[in-house]
């Protein structure tokens, strides 16, 4: 795609200017992101993959170093014979006063009796400016929802922004060029589980980021890097009198729904005695009991068309998504498809997923998880993101299913990405 503004042409010009991957970055990333194995039969004929050389051992070692080419493999009992692994590493670097992520694809190919082939390719590159503002250059990727399909013939061009360009990589290199504004941020080359465009992006836009950091609030900072539906101008008071109090909040999604229903009952949000509580669960679930009953009296007429109208909003908007569900033989996850299933749900579970309109979010999808038709979880799931922002149970704890709900919920992500599409 054509640059089509001053920032985006400062952008192609600029990278003319980037250095040309070198061997030793080539040959880190081979070391440290592929994971090198060697296969031993039943006899304890052990053949490295990488190198193809073979020896015995009978001891049940579970790793183990090849005489060959000195790697340490790790050893697999198998009898298969042709392994693959597909990874992505990043070099972080700066030009012309740009930061810039590069990604490189791997592509390890490995049968047994030869000598393993690997093959990497740059397929995007993101750059961001002092300020903030961003450009992405990747490679085509043809039509499909394979996460790792790339046209590796085609250039890297100026492509319109989307969620596959936000690689979480298997490993970062680890020498990194930083602009000043990044550096003087408190960056420690540390990204707190998130991807380094998220956090980089959050650190150079938002100078409360930087706050964040170098205050060591590091669950605030990676929940407002990541999470695009809250502002944190709306929660920065409240987070000023947390911190000088010395208060730690320990689910962060939790407290800001809290300090969103303090606002909704107009409670000072600057003082301490409603923003640091001692016990957020048990003063979330108050004000979740509150704002319903504030729901309940208001009733009326006018209140029930709003409800009507918003059943019509949530319709065209997540109609794609109704009939979606799917199972693993024990639990059940299905989309909730209606205002009034919503309501239903938060009455049943005691969670804010319908006093705060969670269903009305452009960006997420209401999912419910059950078990033999009892309710376990509420899921909000991001469409941009594809990824669960919160799974809750009744009164928002989690239940012994949780990891299993997350986990039959990310299996069935190529389901959603189909109806995201549709």
């Amino acid at each position: 795609m054509k640059p089509r503004n001053k920032f985006q042409k400062q952008i192609v010009v600029a990278s003319k200017k980037l250095a040309t991957i070198t061997q030793a970055q080539i040959d880190w990333a081979y070391k440290n992101c592929i994971e090198h194995f060697g296969r031993r039969t039943k006899k304890g004929v052990i053949t490295c993959l990488d190198c193809g050389a073979e020896w015995t051992d009978k001891t049940s070692a579970t790793h183990s170093t090849c005489p060959n080419c000195q790697k340490t493999i790790k050893i697999q009992d198998t009898r298969q014979r042709v392994f693959r692994q597909q990874e992505y590493f990043s070099i972080i670097t700066a030009v012309e006063g740009f930061q810039v992520i590069r990604f490189f694809f791997i592509d390890y190919y490995a049968k047994v009796g030869q000598k393993a082939s690997y093959y990497h390719s740059e397929v995007v590159q993101r750059w961001i400016a002092p300020n903030g503002k961003f450009a992405t250059m990747a490679k085509l990727r043809p039509m499909g929802y394979f996460v790792n399909t790339w046209n590796y013939s085609a250039d890297l061009e100026i492509r319109k922004d989307q969620n596959i360009h936000n690689i979480y990589p298997t490993k970062i290199y680890p020498r990194q060029k930083l602009i000043p504004e990044v550096k003087r941020s408190g960056f420690n080359k540390q990204f707190y589980n998130l991807t380094p465009f998220d956090l980089l992006s959050f650190l150079l836009s938002n100078n409360k980021a930087e706050t964040l950091l170098k205050a060591n609030q590091i669950q605030l900072l990676q929940y407002f890097a990541y999470q695009t539906s809250k502002d944190i101008e709306h929660y920065w008071a409240s987070i000023k009198i947390a911190m000088r109090n010395g208060y730690k909040i320990e689910d962060v999604s939790l407290w800001c729904d809290y300090i969103d229903m303090l606002a909704f009952f107009g409670k000072d949000l600057h003082n301490a005695k409603y923003v640091c509580p001692t016990n957020l669960i048990k003063e979330h679930d108050k004000y979740v009991k509150k704002k319903r009953k504030h729901y309940e009296q208001q009733r009326t007429e006018e209140a029930r068309q709003k409800a009507f109208e918003n059943e019509l909003i949530f319709k065209n908007a997540k109609e794609r998504f109704f009939g979606m569900e799917f199972s693993d033989n024990l639990l059940q996850i299905k989309m909730l498809e209606s205002v009034g299933e919503i309501m239903e749900e938060g009455d049943a579970m005691h969670h804010c997923v319908f006093t705060n309109s969670y269903y009305l979010k452009e960006d997420s999808i209401i999912l419910s998880a059950t078990m033999e038709g009892k309710r376990l979880e509420t899921i909000e799931f991001s469409l941009s993101k594809l990824k669960v922002m919160q799974s809750r149970g009744v009164f928002n704890k989690q239940t012994e299913y949780h990891d299993r709900i997350l986990d039959l919920v990310s299996k069935n992500i190529p389901q959603i990405q189909k109806r995201i599409s549709a």
